[in-house]
């Protein structure tokens, strides 16, 4: 009937037509040489990302392993567990026996005999509400000082990763790094060609007869 709104139709399906990515590489007026480099830069960036991400990650992975492996093993044989005893009470917590207290610790000065058999002090962290002249495990190092333990496995294996993961994603932005900084280049070269093509013709446009 005349005059009748025709009914909305549905918005296009994206990804109707996947082609569309690849529009570099599609011969088409509007295609420049520029568009041509750009999609072959990214290509090889890809697969240098692909091929080297892998390679860098296993790299650094590997020589972070090695390292923190060597630095429990050094810190097993500088450092002593010993028995310490508090020199005062330990604070007590507001609300005792609460979950919040169970993981709350509380530096204490502790008294303890070093590996030379040196009677040294330092603090360390205990439990809420032990009274004076308890005893704790202390790591001690080789000067007598209280330090913290050695590295443990878990502790080996999440580091280790940590270094993998950056590594793999430094790569991954370089990567694209490399690929804006050549998208930059090529765009000030085509604004340079549009330039001198708009020089050529804008006399023509702006000229009468």
């Amino acid at each position: 009937m005349a005059g009748d709104i025709p009914r909305a139709q549905p918005p296009p399906a994206r990804g109707r037509h996947p082609h569309l990515l690849l529009w570099r590489w599609r011969r088409n007026p509007l295609r420049r040489r520029t568009d041509v480099l750009q999609a072959w830069i990214g290509l090889g960036l890809v697969l240098a990302v692909l091929a080297a991400a892998p390679a860098a990650m296993f790299s650094a992975g590997d020589a972070a392993y090695h390292h923190y492996r060597d630095t429990a093993e050094r810190q097993a044989r500088t450092r002593d567990h010993v028995p310490a005893v508090l020199v005062h009470d330990a604070p007590r917590h507001p609300e005792p026996g609460s979950d919040e207290a169970k993981k709350t610790r509380y530096p204490v000065e502790v008294r303890f005999t070093d590996a030379d058999g040196d009677v040294r002090t330092g603090k360390t962290d205990v439990e809420p509400g032990l009274p004076a002249d308890s005893t704790v495990l202390v790591w001690a190092d080789a000067r007598g000082a209280i330090t913290e333990p050695p590295l443990t496995t878990d502790q080996i294996r999440s580091r280790t990763m940590g270094w993998a993961i950056l590594a793999f994603l430094a790569v991954a932005l370089a990567g694209a790094a490399a690929y804006g900084i050549a998208g930059l280049v090529l765009q000030r070269r085509n604004l340079a060609g549009w330039d001198a093509a708009w020089s050529r013709t804008a006399p023509r446009w702006s000229s009468y007869p």
